[in-house]
């Protein structure tokens, strides 16, 4: 494909995605940058429009996505740390339970194999699943959707569950809440500075999803130091979720249609067992957190950190406690998930 018809089908990802958004925000509908967004490329996707959103861009959102979530930490959150370390320790509960789980259910009744049944259940670490499942035998296309449905079908039922259990009202204006473009030149240096030199340092050292860890970490720092109490503008904000909404539903480009209709079909049996797990992970901890059960709802709902990082942002939630804990999450996934499958397979389980 030419450069030229790169951008072309770029910039007709993005007009879908804007107009997708602009219905639901003008629909008063939750999270709606996003969510338009996402359905109305999905949508175009499965028809058949030659849809696609770069890398780099979906780069640059990650990371000024991640300059926004550490621009919520503020000095009074270090005395709350030590609080969280029960939820934290869930994680990893967590994570074996409904991963086992899920592997169980897509052996019995999707038939997958049982590498790809592994990899496609884990919650969360897409990319690293699918790099690490194609290299044990599993089937990387399967994985992938896999993963794309379950981030597509949390991320539409989240904000819905806060709008009937957690009281949510969707502001009034088209716009998510935040600031205006006009914050003064310094306050837009050091956010940038954020961006590019906390992706930098954490694709140095290898941090996982580093573009937008390494800026969250970095904005943190400033946040927390009372450098700046700046964030980046609501119009940036909706810009990005148009961004990540479209790369979501672009996934599913040059996928047949009764491809995408069977792997959605199966993944919202996989996407049950994990927001019930997660409900259920989030009643059992809110007695012994004093946190309420819908907000650790959040922090443990497997839909991608960038994604559910923007929806406790929109439902205006502790968004420093869930990136944190999709942190920990993802961490955890990429680094125990591979090493657990070769042991098992080493000791001739799989």
């Amino acid at each position: 494909m030419t450069s030229g018809r790169k951008s072309g089908s770029m910039v007709l990802a993005l007009a879908i995605g804007a107009a997708g958004g602009f219905a639901f925000a003008w629909l008063k509908l939750p999270l709606p940058w996003m969510m338009g967004a996402m359905l109305a490329t999905t949508i175009a996707s499965v028809a058949g429009a030659n849809i696609r959103i770069e890398l780099r861009l979906r780069t640059a959102m990650i990371a000024i996505l991640g300059v926004m979530l550490g621009s919520a930490f503020r000095p009074e959150l270090i005395a709350r740390i030590g609080e969280w370390a029960v939820s934290i320790s869930g994680l990893l509960v967590y994570a074996i339970v409904a991963g086992g789980a899920v592997t169980y259910y897509f052996l019995k009744a999707a038939k997958y194999d049982v590498v790809t049944s592994y990899f496609a259940s884990s919650p969360g670490g897409l990319n690293e699943m699918v790099i690490v499942g194609r290299e044990m035998g599993g089937d990387d296309r399967v994985i992938a959707l896999t993963h794309s449905a379950r981030i597509l079908l949390v991320v539409m039922v989240i904000p819905f569950m806060f709008r009937l259990f957690a009281e949510y009202h969707p502001p009034e204006g088209l716009l998510p809440k935040g600031p205006d473009l006009d914050m003064p030149i310094e306050d837009w240096a050091l956010l940038a500075l954020c961006a590019v030199v906390g992706a930098f340092c954490a694709k140095k050292i290898r941090l996982p999803a580093a573009f937008l860890v390494g800026p969250m970490i970095l904005s943190a720092a400033i946040h927390i130091g009372g450098v700046t109490e700046a964030s980046p503008p609501s119009l940036i904000v909706a810009i990005a979720q148009v961004v990540m909404g479209s790369g979501i539903g672009c996934r599913f480009a040059g996928t047949k249609v009764s491809e995408v209709v069977r792997i959605v079909r199966i993944s919202l049996g996989s996407t049950v067992i994990l927001l019930a797990a997660a409900v259920g992970f989030g009643l059992l901890l809110e007695p012994l957190t004093g946190i309420p059960w819908f907000v650790l709802v959040l922090a443990y709902a497997p839909g991608g950190l960038a994604e559910m990082s923007l929806v406790a942002l929109a439902l205006d939630r502790d968004v420093a406690f869930v990136a944190t804990h999709h942190i920990f999450r993802i961490a955890i996934i990429v680094m125990l998930a591979p090493l657990a499958f070769k042991l098992m397979r080493s000791r001739g389980f799989v």
